[in-house]
């Protein structure tokens, strides 16, 4: 089992605006854990920067510090990117590049989750 897990600010807000962007409920939703299975084998899963920082820091910055910084992509393959940009505007996203087709053969949509996460919607061009 492979897991990525996002630093969120408000486990419950990126709860629901998971649940409705991958159009799947958690496999788990436990405060400070929020999971939702990818694909057999691969998880996402979200955690409160506050109960990370009790584990990282003072080793590391607190994840605070880092908001609204992009620090990951989110790269998902699906059937209609532009439907699915769509969908996570209307949940609060913010559009970081419009669907066009680029030069590694995907057409690809860009947009910000609620805590800076780059989410890219794409799907291999014909």
């Amino acid at each position: 089992m492979i897991q990525f897990i996002l630093y969120v600010n408000d486990q419950k807000r990126s709860s629901y605006f998971y649940t409705s962007v991958l159009n799947t409920e958690p496999e788990l939703d436990v405060p400070g854990m929020t999971e939702f299975l990818l694909s057999p084998g691969c998880k996402l899963g979200l955690m409160p920067e506050d109960g990370i920082a009790r584990i990282i820091s003072p080793a590391l910055p607190h994840p605070k510090s880092g908001n609204g910084i992009p620090r990951c992509e989110l790269y998902l393959l699906v059937p209609d990117p532009e439907k699915s940009l769509e969908n996570a505007l209307s949940q609060g996203a913010t559009l970081v590049s419009e669907c066009s087709e680029r030069n590694w053969g995907h057409l690809v949509a860009y947009c910000s989750d609620p805590d800076g996460h780059v989410i890219a919607f794409a799907k291999e061009l014909d």
